[in-house]
């Protein structure tokens, strides 16, 4: 399918996982170039005229895995190629985008309406909305002329708003009214996620405490004060990962398998990866991984700050990402200058993160804000310690291995904050020394791999919210 990051992986996790707990639930997706040849038993369900320039089909499909879903295929909206799905080739958004994400977002809420001809036999009782590009569905729903579904507006991004010009209301197919200040009017523009923040029955977030941060002014991303009056409606719930593809003991990008049982197979991975790398193969210095944007938001930079002190320990340091050229070209320079230390690989490699994450002994993630994270639940699953900022997901997720966590066995990683350089380096320094006491290392390892990082948890969560939101009177 198209993956972008975490909202990826929670719209095609989470509904498998609600399933064995009672909940029929369809996926709405864009059919992206090439969508239509990756999934089975596809058949068009229905047609639908005039939809922002063209005419699109709505194909009913499902997955290997059993992801039931609805793909909505609009030539003239979807199918280009460029750089993902918001990106033509010059590497800058669509100029359409607003009306691509607003057919999205039309067509669910009148499938949530029952009014998509051909579709009548299955009408939910609740749509789930993922941030901005979805959010506009709310509302739809809201200015519909009869009752609507309620809905849940999740929020993996606060800082990814969906704003574009004012004077594109009209060709969204909104009145007037929609563009005020109480409702998706935002600084003088008009923003797809303000809409569902302000017309969502419910909103929720990523992890519990990305939910508190952004009710403040310093990470409401500008939204805090509409976000604080609905507070009383805003639920965060940590996500989880798929477990199956994450699996250690399965997986088939790794060079040996590993578990709890077989956990001597890791070093074997390690080995591999520092030769492919073309580091020393030497497992009394610990390895550490980056598998990361490399942006100012994820932190990177105070990792480059940091560094000193963590060669400075022995250490060795594998990164894997793309962002900001300046980042790029500062990591590489960090290499040409410690080549037995410092290895760089800029782009993204599915398979080499898989083997990252099993090879490295501890991922790094030290982002200014981080709403939930995945690395660090992947590096939880593979062994792999992370080193976390204590911000967001990333605090709610992993154990600091303090003195007490380690003498109580809860610790499962190493946290810092402030997000700063300095607090950094010591994470890291502590983390090396827990790699050097092997007996302290492998008992924080093994708890690291006993978490339950699936969705099971979760989807409890969500199915208990559902419910209450359903249940909710008015």
């Amino acid at each position: 399918m198209v993956k972008t990051g975490g909202l990826a992986d929670v719209a095609g996790a989470l509904p498998l996982a609600l399933e064995p707990l009672g909940v029929d639930a369809r996926v709405l997706v864009p059919a992206y170039p090439g969508t239509l040849d990756r999934v089975h038993d596809a058949r068009v369900a229905a047609t639908i005229p005039q939809l922002f320039g063209g005419t699109a089909t709505l194909v009913e499909a499902s997955t290997a895995e059993g992801l039931r879903l609805w793909l909505l295929d609009a030539p003239h909206l979807y199918r280009r190629d460029g750089g993902g799905p918001y990106l033509g080739p010059d590497g800058h958004d669509w100029p359409d985008n607003h009306l691509r994400f607003a057919a999205l977002s039309l067509v669910g809420a009148r499938l949530a309406m029952g009014e998509v001809a051909g579709i009548d036999d299955w009408v939910p009782q609740l749509v789930h909305l993922h941030d901005w590009q979805a959010a506009l569905t709310a509302a739809y729903l809201h200015f519909h002329a009869k009752a609507a579904p309620p809905s849940l507006l999740t929020i993996h991004n606060l800082a990814f708003q969906g704003v574009f010009p004012a004077d594109l209301l009209k060709a969204l197919r909104l009145p007037a009214s929609a563009m005020n200040v109480d409702g998706m009017e935002y600084w003088g523009s008009l923003s797809f996620l303000k809409a569902g923040v302000t017309w969502s029955t419910h909103l929720s977030t990523v992890s519990p405490t990305y939910a508190r941060e952004i009710l403040t002014a310093q990470e409401g991303m500008g939204f805090d004060g509409l976000l604080r009056v609905r507070a009383h409606q805003l639920t965060g719930i940590a996500n989880g990962i798929d477990t199956d593809v994450w699996n250690p003991a399965t997986d088939p990008m790794l060079v040996e398998s590993y578990s709890l049982r077989r956990l001597a197979a890791k070093t074997r991975n390690k080995e591999a990866v520092q030769r492919e790398l073309g580091l020393p193969v030497d497992d009394t210095s610990p390895l550490f991984t980056v598998i990361s944007r490399l942006t100012t938001q994820k932190g990177v930079d105070l990792l480059l700050d940091a560094l000193p002190r963590l060669l400075g320990r022995g250490a060795q340091l594998a990164v894997l990402g793309t962002g900001d050229r300046e980042l790029e070209a500062a990591f590489h320079r960090a290499a040409e200058a410690h080549p037995s230390q410092v290895a760089v690989v800029i782009g993204y490699d599915e398979a080499l993160a898989h083997r990252l994450q099993a090879g490295a002994d501890l991922v790094v993630m030290p982002s200014r804000f981080e709403p939930c994270g995945l690395s660090q639940l992947y590096g939880l699953r593979y062994g792999t310690l992370p080193v976390v900022a204590r911000v967001g997901g990333l605090a709610d997720t992993v154990i600091d291995a303090n003195e007490a966590a380690l003498h109580d066995g809860v610790a499962t990683g190493f946290q810092f904050s402030p997000v700063e350089a300095h607090p950094l380096a010591v994470a890291l320094e502590r983390a090396c020394e827990l790699y050097a006491d092997r007996v302290a290392w492998k008992k924080t390892v093994r708890r690291a791999m006993s978490r339950d990082v699936s969705w099971r948890r979760a989807a409890h969560q969500y199915v208990d919210l559902y419910r209450h939101i359903i249940d909710r009177p008015g």
